[in-house]
Parts: structure tokens; sequence; C-alpha cells
């Protein structure tokens, strides 16, 4: 009699996906053998954290595979959030309770001599978010899994976040957030989407084969950014879509020649200067320094994030006239308002779309969440750090600002002073470059956080543009 083999995929998928209490008691116990290297005379709690912590991945992961493959069959239309916070909380609870697992995890645990709650708390909260901007952006991520919309956050992977807070003799004493010191279960790096992001330098303008002029632009320095996904479930069904955000890398860590030659510290100047710019969740931009360092941040983030989206429209389209159709952008505040330059310099530079094609899916493509009806709280920049930084898009706010003022003096011929309350160049002692106006012009649509701050914004903040 011939013994019938054993179906090993079967067995694997149950012991991966499986819900039931004793999958589930098994899965820990795997985890916590092959993933931390430990059995039960060893383990501390927050080796059991981590057992636990991937026990759930592995079912979040089979869930966004199969969601990837539902989205890219039906070429369904995509919802791109670009925020420079999401404030997410811990995600344990969340998980459990999304996928419907809770209870049953709670038994699993209890079995095995393990208490739930007690794991919960060894969780590190990540650092990737302050105050409201960031909550808004992790609320509208949950609740667009849980609608089952297609849709996908985009973001900076802090290795630090704002900083912990201690009272000390009845004062406040900062210290670093370094929330990722013992590694996080949850995210999933990708470095085969790594994207390369370009400062400084110049630009240049060269006449193509056909005859037409392209600009090239020559950077002093280039970084790479390398995304990292977090699972994003929704509540109560099988969706789950991402949170992809972005960690900085230099193109080359170490200078060997430099380092030979003495001068140890020059040779990592180059990973120093990349790596600073996912380092810290707002870094102080009272200096000159911090003050670049805010618009590398936005730039680096901002720039990875339409790069990958383009890289995910081309693999069902040859061209971009679906684009808009296909490609919904959502700027969280002004933070990553420089897309709308960005994804003009990708449209005119790399693809070779003429101006007023790309100008017409940009437009068609964003939209804008403003936070605050106060003039003087809307981001700037001064145009000489924008020129030494980002060149080109500076030229291409120029040229976005030529053509949006030509529009404004067309309709309002007898309004100068219009010209200049709308103009995306603020001019004074030092010209400003308006980005929540950049964002307003390159947006088919804007909005407020409420009904109310949006009439609001109509009647007060950007009754000109309307």
């Amino acid at each position: 009699m011939t013994s019938q083999p054993i179906d090993v995929r079967v067995h694997i998928e149950d012991d991966r996906t499986g819900t039931t209490v004793s999958t589930l008691k098994r899965a820990l116990a795997d985890n916590l053998y092959y993933i931390q290297g430990k059995d039960e005379n060893f383990a501390t709690l927050y080796d059991y954290y981590m057992a636990l912590a991937y026990t759930v991945r592995d079912r979040l992961v089979h869930r966004r595979i199969k969601t990837a493959q539902a989205y890219f069959d039906k070429d369904a239309k995509g919802v791109y959030y670009l925020s420079a916070e999401f404030l997410i909380g811990r995600l344990l609870l969340n998980n459990l309770i999304n996928l419907g697992l809770y209870d049953q995890m709670q038994q699993a645990l209890k079995e095995s001599g393990l208490n739930l709650d007690d794991l919960i708390e060894r969780e590190e909260e990540p650092g990737l978010g302050n105050g409201g901007l960031g909550r808004l952006a992790a609320c509208f991520l949950d609740s667009m899994a849980t609608l089952e919309i297609p849709a996908m956050g985009y973001g900076i992977r802090y290795e630090f976040g704002i900083f912990d807070q201690l009272i000390c003799d009845g004062w406040q004493v900062e210290h670093p957030d370094n929330w990722l010191r013992f590694g996080n279960p949850w995210e999933i790096p990708r470095p085969d989407y790594m994207v390369e992001i370009k400062f400084g330098g110049h630009t240049e303008v060269l006449i193509d084969e056909s005859g037409k002029s392209r600009v090239r632009w020559s950077p002093r320095v280039t970084v790479f950014g390398t995304p990292y996904d977090t699972p994003v479930p929704g509540y109560g069904n099988n969706t789950v879509n991402t949170l992809r955000l972005w960690a900085a890398r230099a193109g080359e860590d170490f200078d060997f020649h430099v380092f030979n030659a003495g001068d140890y510290t020059q040779a990592v100047a180059a990973k120093t200067f990349s790596e600073n710019i996912s380092k810290v969740l707002y870094p102080n931009d009272h200096t000159p320094q911090g003050k670049e360092l805010r618009l590398q941040q936005q730039y680096f983030f901002v720039s990875c994030s339409l790069q990958d989206i383009i890289r995910l429209y081309l693999r069902n389209h040859d061209t971009f006239d679906a684009f808009p159709d296909k490609v919904a952008i959502q700027l969280n505040d002004t933070h990553p308002a420089i897309g709308v330059a960005e994804l003009m310099r990708l449209f005119l530079d790399d693809y070779e779309l003429e101006w007023n094609q790309a100008w017409d899916l940009t437009r068609r493509t964003f939209a804008y969440t403003n936070h605050t009806l106060l003039s003087e709280a809307l981001e700037k920049w001064p145009v000489s750090l924008f020129g030494r930084l980002l060149p080109r898009h500076l030229e291409l706010i120029y040229e976005i600002n030529q053509v949006f003022l030509d529009e404004v003096r067309l309709r309002y011929p007898s309004d100068s002073s219009k010209l200049a309350r709308m103009s995306l160049i603020e001019e004074g002692q030092e010209k400003q470059v308006r980005m929540a106006h950049l964002a307003c012009v390159g947006s088919h649509t804007v909005n407020g956080v409420a009904a109310l701050h949006t009439e609001l914004i109509k009647q007060e903040l950007m009754r000109d543009f309307l």
C-alpha cells in the first residue's frame, strides 16, 4: 500500500493564517522559537509580545496580498494620502479588534499562561505624529480600509519621534523618542522599491533629438528613499491597505579612500547628511540649518511617494492619459504641497510630456486639506533657500505662477491688488514661496477639516481663489 503525500501547503496556510485558538497557540510557539530564537525557559515578556505581534502580522499580510491582487486585477482608482504625520498609536490591540481575533487570541494566551493586557503594554507607540493633523491622517487610513476604498498612506519613517517628555523639578525635560530601539514587528522593508532623490546643483536646457528643449537637473547631492510598509486593516472585513513610510539612505554610506587618508569623519559625511533627513519628527526650524532640513524632509517623502505612485500606475497603463482617473492624491496640509511642482517635474523632465498636458493632469490629480485659518501660520519658504535646495522646482513654480496670474488678469483686469494677494510668490524684503497658494492652484478641490472650517476658508482665508 502506497502512503499518500502530506499536503504541506495546506498545513502551512493553516498555521500562518488560521484563527482557531489551537492554531493561534501553535503559531505563537513557532514565532517565539523561530523569530525570537527563544523557548519558554528563556523568553521575556518582550519576546512574547514580539511573537504575538508576528502571529497577528502573518494574518494581516495574507489579507494584504489578497487585497493588493484584487486592486490590481480591477485596475481600481487609488487614493494616495500624503502626510508629514501619522499618529497611528499602538497597533496590536487595534489589529486584533479589526481582524476579529481579540477573543480567540486572549484565550490562546490564557491557555499558554500569558495575559494579553500585559503584552499590549510592551508595545512602543510609533513616533510618527504629534497632534490633530497626524491623528486625522491615521483615522482616514482606518476609515478607508473599513469602507474598502483602495488607498495608501505615504509619509516619513522617523527614527525618533518629536520627543519624550519628563518633568524634573517642575520643568519639562525633553529626551529623544527612540521608539525603534527594539525593532518594529509591524513594518515590512521594501528595498526593491528604493528611489533616488536629488538636492541642490543646477539646471540646464538641452535640445533633444526631435528639436524640443528639455531641462536637465544636475544635483549636488543624491540620497535614496527606502520604503517600509505597515498593514492597515479595515474593521470587520478582509481589506488590508498600506501605510508606506520612507527612510533616507546615502548612495554610498562609506568613502573608503577618504577613510584611508585619515579623514574618518568625512568618510561617513554622506551617510550622516542623508540619514538626518528621516531622523527626527519636526526638527527645530529656528536656525537656517533647521529650516533647510524641514524642506529637505518635505521634498524627500513627497518625491519618493510620487515616484512610487507613478510606478504603480504604469503597471497597468502605457500612457498618462488616464492618470487622474486612476490616481487621487490628497495633500494633508502644506507639508506635501511641493508635490504640485514635483509631479510637474516628473511629467516634464522624466516622461517628456508637454507642459499643458502635464499641468492639466496635475491639477486633476491633487486635492488639498487646509488645517489653519491664520494666514500668518500658512507655510512659506524663502526663495533663496528654495533655489539653492530645489532649483528645478523654483523654476517650475515661477512658470506655474505666470500661467496662473495670466488667468487672474483675464478675469479681473482692473484689480491689480488681487494679483499680489494671489501670487505664489510673496514680495518683500525677502521673497517667499507661498505653499498654501501652490496647493490651491495645483488642486481641483480644497477643503478644511470640517464643514464649518471649509466655509470659513471660502469666506475668509482663500476668498480670492473662488
